[in-house]
């Protein structure tokens, strides 16, 4: 029997490598038509972010591309099926709320100091919901946490590490 979070763990990896594939493509491109892979990054972070934001269109999104995508690419698996919660075999917790707003269009935006402040006027739990919706508890520690400084740092941390991943190569 497979461990659900080893599942998850792989399908995250996977990912991770298609994307550092889709980022060699993206800078091949840009050898070969400068400016058209930076509008295609344009264009393709507007998606995302808003995929992420708004769960409305993410489902739209993925409901047209599962329509249109090329038969010779594998569609990815569709989500098994939710068990009714009392047949469940292994307690799970209910599903945290969406975060206040998109820490990384902050600190994009306004800066470290910005994001800082916007973090300050939420509440712990609060806190708990950016980081979980944004995969920021990678040691499995912060959801424990219930000093609100401590769940800031975490997401500014995380925030400016993954913002500027990378940028050693550009």
């Amino acid at each position: 029997m497979t461990n659900p979070g080893t599942d998850t763990d792989m399908a995250q990896a996977r990912l991770r490598v298609r994307i550092g594939e889709a980022s060699s493509a993206l800078l091949r491109l840009d050898e070969a038509a400068p400016g058209t892979a930076g509008a295609l990054v344009a264009l393709v972070q507007v998606i995302a972010d808003e995929a992420a934001r708004t769960p409305r269109f993410a489902k739209a999104l993925a409901g047209a591309l599962s329509v249109t995508a090329d038969p010779s690419v594998p569609a990815p698996a569709p989500a098994p099926a939710a068990r009714p919660a009392a047949t469940r075999t292994s307690p799970r917790r209910s599903r945290r709320a969406p975060g206040a707003f998109d820490p990384f269009a902050v600190y994009r935006e306004s800066g470290e100091a910005t994001l800082r402040e916007r973090l300050a006027s939420l509440g712990v739990e609060q806190l708990k919901d950016i980081i979980a919706e944004h995969a920021m508890d990678y040691d499995k520690l912060a959801m424990r946490w219930r000093t609100p400084s401590k769940l800031q740092d975490r997401i500014v941390e995380r925030v400016k590490a993954l913002t500027t991943k990378g940028d050693a190569f550009r």
